[in-house]
């Protein structure tokens, strides 16, 4: 792999670590509140989403994806499960019971498992990952003559460089921990689940939406 093909993966690894989207603010929230290696955990979940995603657009046909990522029905139930988790998330008064210390108080025990699924779930309820995976291949694979050692390997490199700087991001984050009281810990919570509401809301409406208007190459074309 040449060089400027390596500085290409790192720099989309990097940015792809800072795309505003429900996951990026559940890592922060994650780090914040049960710590650097929860965080993690939730992350690696996560990034198991985008290698099932970039197995489906390797190994599955152009057509079929095509209608995979476009389907309404996946927008709307996507959607659903986001704009349910984040009600969940706004209505829970667990965080709320600390508020009367002084020191921010975290779980005694943080279900690893139960955070890796966390992020695997709701990475993979996003067909706009798909989306993204897939033009990747498209743009990519016959950059490398799909050379399948060479295309995994330049993903490979992409997560990786995805990774250690999400490593940086939660590193960060847990720094605020000291500074961070119950009551604006628990206020945190609460605009994480509108924020997830509202990201469910959109992937929903995006769902109504007739299926031209979804697809850019169509829309561009009217433009011109």
């Amino acid at each position: 792999m040449a060089f400027n093909e390596l500085k290409e993966a790192v720099v989309i690894g990097f940015f792809l670590a800072f795309m505003i989207g429900p996951v990026f603010f559940m890592l922060i929230q994650t780090s914040i509140i049960k710590g650097a290696r929860a965080a993690i955990v939730f992350d690696l979940g996560v990034m198991l989403g985008d290698v099932v995603f970039i197995l489906i657009a390797y190994f599955g046909s152009k057509s079929l994806l095509e209608k995979i990522k476009d389907d309404p029905r996946l927008f709307l139930i996507g959607g659903l499960i986001l704009l349910v988790y984040g009600i969940i998330t706004f209505l829970d008064k667990s965080q709320k019971r600390a508020i009367q210390d002084e020191s921010l108080v975290l779980p005694e025990k943080t279900n690893y498992t139960k955070l890796f699924l966390k992020g695997f779930l709701l990475n993979f309820i996003n067909v706009g990952v798909l989306a993204f995976w897939l033009g990747m291949i498209l743009v990519v694979g016959p950059n490398f003559e799909m050379d399948s050692n060479k295309i995994f390997n330049y993903f490979a490199l992409i997560l990786i460089s995805y990774l250690v700087t999400d490593v940086g991001k939660i590193v960060l984050a847990k720094q605020l921990k000291k500074k961070l009281t119950p009551k604006v810990t628990y206020k945190i919570k609460r605009i994480m689940g509108v924020l997830l509401m509202i990201f469910g809301i959109a992937l929903m409406v995006k769902g109504f939406l007739p299926k031209e208007k979804l697809n850019l190459k169509k829309v561009i074309e009217k433009v011109e």
